[in-house]
């Protein structure tokens, strides 16, 4: 099997082939950590997690290099650490250590690098001097600008000319520039605000050439794989294949891969339009791994509607496949490989709606198997979704939910005097018990294998 990946540039499927099968790279834009992720902040976190699986199992864990980016030096950090009256490593670690959390509740492997902007400072400083050197930079006023007219394949990434990108794009008017779409690699910073020495005066770099840096300093250039989320096509992609190829690189990424936005209703999930849901809160209501399957229920290159049920659907259907195991709880599985099914299914682009159809395929088939063949097919159902990130924790566990320690004891002596009394045919008794666990919000399973409990959603 081949893994196929859409390329954007290409505006098709590609079969991936690594330029070294021994050192695989990707590289992904992060966050700009000044406040809490919200939920669509962390759709390309969990894709780019699952694509970062993929590979190591093809390629072993080894052999595939993964770096994303932090930018901790920006408008916005600037503004609030103002506001707080503290210097900007405050507000950024803050949030960073936030963000790892949130995102490990996703299941999100960390990155093998994760440069940061402010700890780049001299190499993104090294590629704005060769820029200049090269004539596809210019400084003006205190600024140095990327000239796009000396780059002849601007625009070749989003299929848009010059001029197009200029009349739809909102530029920054400036009679320094050159040209309306020339972008800033270096700028002076404003009074109070940080400020690194350069050839080029005191300031800070422009967003688009941290990432260059970074990626060049972490994994070298040219990568095989860049991603993000499909509003970077334009412009910050677009300029970070101009720079880079202009810093004196042959190439820059061998395959362009891009999620689809994540919306609100109609409208796309911004912090502008304050109609965000935040990942810090949405992990305290509902487990990491119904957010999880929730973001990859759906392709990852179409559109995402979030809404209130999307988490609650997730999670029923991740009910659905840890019963299958708490099923089988005394059946020990076999140490088995994912399914061919479900390798089928992600080497094809990632086509997840694929890959979860045969996750339920795999339960049907070992709550109806022979007790010879349930130990592999136990196995393959593990393997294919710890493959995912998927059905990592206890099938008891996961359906005990929030029960604290004191409450999941109340419930198991309440279950054993139940169990007691109906086996005394002191029915009155068992239905007062049920009425009892029924308050405490808990579904009560028979079976003939005994008796387990799961906590109901709450409203």
């Amino acid at each position: 099997m081949t893994l196929r990946l859409y390329d954007t540039m290409a505006r098709g499927k590609r079969p991936f082939v690594p330029a070294n099968p021994e050192r695989v790279t990707m590289y992904v834009c992060g966050p700009t950590v000044y406040n809490y992720a919200h939920i669509g902040n962390a759709r390309p976190v969990v894709v780019f997690d699952l694509l970062f699986r993929v590979l190591r199992h093809l390629y072993g864990e080894a052999h595939v290099l993964y770096a994303a980016n932090v930018t901790d030096v920006d408008d916005k950090i600037n503004a609030k650490a103002a506001d707080e009256g503290v210097a900007i490593d405050v507000i950024t670690n803050r949030y960073l250590d936030i963000y790892h959390a949130d995102m490990a509740r996703l299941g999100a492997l960390p990155p093998s690098f994760e440069p940061r902007a402010t700890q780049t400072m001299d190499a993104i400083i090294g590629v704005i001097g060769r820029l200049i050197r090269s004539n596809a930079a210019y400084e003006a006023e205190g600024h140095v600008l990327f000239d796009t007219q000396a780059f002849s394949d601007y625009g070749k990434l989003s299929g848009r000319t010059l001029e197009d990108m200029i009349a739809g794009a909102r530029v920054e008017v400036a009679p320094y520039k050159r040209h309306p779409a020339d972008f800033v690699l270096w700028k002076p910073s404003k009074p109070g605000e940080p400020a690194w020495e350069s050839p080029f005066g005191s300031g800070r770099p422009g967003w688009h050439v941290e990432c260059t840096a970074m990626i060049e300093e972490a994994l070298g250039l040219p990568i095989d794989i860049h991603g993000g989320g499909h509003d970077l096509i334009f412009p910050h992609h677009e300029n970070e294949i101009a720079q880079g190829v202009c810093a004196n690189h042959a190439g820059y990424a061998a395959y362009w891969v891009h999620n689809g936005f994540l919306n609100m209703g109609v409208d796309k999930m911004s912090k502008s339009l304050g109609n965000v849901e935040l990942v810090h809160d949405l992990v305290a209501k509902w487990p990491g791994e119904a957010l999880r399957y929730a973001l990859l229920a759906s392709h990852y290159r179409q559109p995402l509607a979030w809404g209130e049920d999307v988490a609650s659907q997730a999670k029923r259907a991740l009910d659905t496949l840890y019963g299958a195991l708490d099923r089988a709880r005394d059946v020990e599985a076999a140490n088995a490989p994912p399914s061919d099914a479900l390798l089928e299914a992600l080497y094809d682009d990632l086509n997840t709606p694929r890959a979860m159809a045969e996750l339920f395929s795999l339960a049907r088939q070992l709550d109806a198997a022979s007790d010879a063949d349930r130990p592999a097919i136990k196995g393959a159902l593990l393997a294919s979704g710890a493959l995912a990130g998927f059905l990592t924790a206890d099938p008891q566990a996961w359906f005990h939910g929030a029960a604290d320690p004191a409450l999941t004891a109340r419930i198991d002596a309440l279950i054993a005097e139940r169990i007691a009394a109906r086996s005394a045919k002191n029915w009155p008794r068992a239905d007062e018990i049920r009425a009892e666990l029924t308050a405490l919000d808990v579904e009560v399973m028979d079976s003939a294998d005994g008796a387990t409990w799961r906590l109901k959603e709450r409203a």
